[in-house]
């Protein structure tokens, strides 16, 4: 699993320096802890030093901790990262990507046109059988514990389906062991799931040689469904939900319709400033199965890149939807 594999690097990479608790040493404190620790400074061509000195320039002695936070916040936006945040008592800094993309996901009308309001839920999955037989799963928060027996329940509803539409769209992630197990629903053998690499050292560039990890099927015993699943993505569909896109998007009876992911590939980590704020960022990255960054997002399948249309909202369609019930068709029929 990828929380065990990752146990060892959380213990080895969380020493620094004391600084002093004053707007000079917490500012160096923070640049520091993201200096040795933040794993995307070469992929994303940061200059980590030129950053530090255009912002340290605009610290002061007598400068309030409010002014010192903001001073603080918009060094970390430089980073582009929805996994790092500053935290005080009183403000999250945060990195806000997705308010320049189509929303490309309205709840209402899936609820109204699609489900007539008339809808199960379990284990935070919203899910029914469309009118042209076609199950439908909304998962929208990785962080909603997900039981085996709440899956099979789930999938046994589902299984006299054609195909299975699984939306993630604005689902901001959570555990991956949530992933994990959600996974293993729809293969039948261990599959590749990607790589991990870790700090080793101080330096930039400083990693491990990326290592392999693998997801295995649910057991036996466990009902999964291995007909034509489409998995609905946007830009909001972030971090863990990522990762599931990353690694479903490899399997043969899957498609990834919609936009691009938000991206958030790097392993959150948090560490501590003198006083009292908590830094949390991207502290170790994981790999697709084909060895590539996912951090700024997992496009969609081949020629399933779509976003919503104005018209059709209106009338009450969701045009990603509408989408992947035509693929699902395609699929069914590639098999058949």
């Amino acid at each position: 699993m990828v929380a065990a594999a990752l146990s060892m690097f959380l213990v080895s990479c969380h020493e620094y320096e004391e600084f002093s608790n004053d707007p000079y040493g917490n500012f160096d404190a923070l640049w520091t802890i993201i200096d040795e620790h933040y794993c995307f400074f070469d992929y994303k061509d940061i200059d980590w030093n030129e950053v530090g000195q255009r912002y340290r320039a605009q610290v002061l002695p007598g400068m309030t901790n409010e002014e010192l936070f903001d001073v603080c916040a918009q060094m970390l936006k430089e980073l582009k990262d929805g996994h790092t945040n500053l935290i005080s008592s009183w403000d999250v800094s945060r990195y806000w990507i997705w308010e320049q993309y189509p929303v490309n996901y309205d709840e209402r009308i899936i609820d109204e046109y699609y489900l007539n309001f008339n809808y199960r839920q379990a284990s935070g999955i919203k899910y029914q059988i469309l009118s042209n037989n076609i199950g439908y799963m909304h998962y929208g928060d990785f962080s909603s514990g997900i039981g085996d027996g709440n899956l099979d329940n789930i999938l046994a509803y589902l299984a006299a389906c054609d195909g299975l539409v699984i939306d993630v769209r604005n689902n901001g992630g959570g555990y991956l062991t949530n992933v994990e197990k959600l996974v293993g629903r729809f293969i039948t053998e261990r599959i590749h799931a990607g790589y991990i690499s870790h700090k080793t050292g101080p330096g930039h560039d400083e990693f491990s040689e990326p290592y392999a990890y693998y997801f295995d099927p649910a057991d036996d015993t466990r009902i999964k469904f291995l007909k034509p699943v489409v998995v609905l993505t946007n830009r909001s569909s972030f971090s863990a939900t990522n990762n599931f896109v990353s690694i479903m998007k490899t399997l043969p009876n899957v498609r990834i319709v919609g936009d691009t992911t938000g991206g958030g590939s790097g392993m959150p980590f948090t560490s501590e400033l003198p006083n009292g704020w908590n830094v949390r960022f991207s502290a170790c990255s994981i790999l697709d199965p084909g060895g590539n960054e996912t951090e700024f997002g997992v496009a969609p399948s081949d020629e399933c890149k779509v976003d919503m249309d104005s018209t059709d909202m209106a009338s009450g369609h969701d045009t990603i939807l509408e989408t992947a019930f035509r693929v699902i068709g395609e699929m069914g029929n590639s098999i058949n």
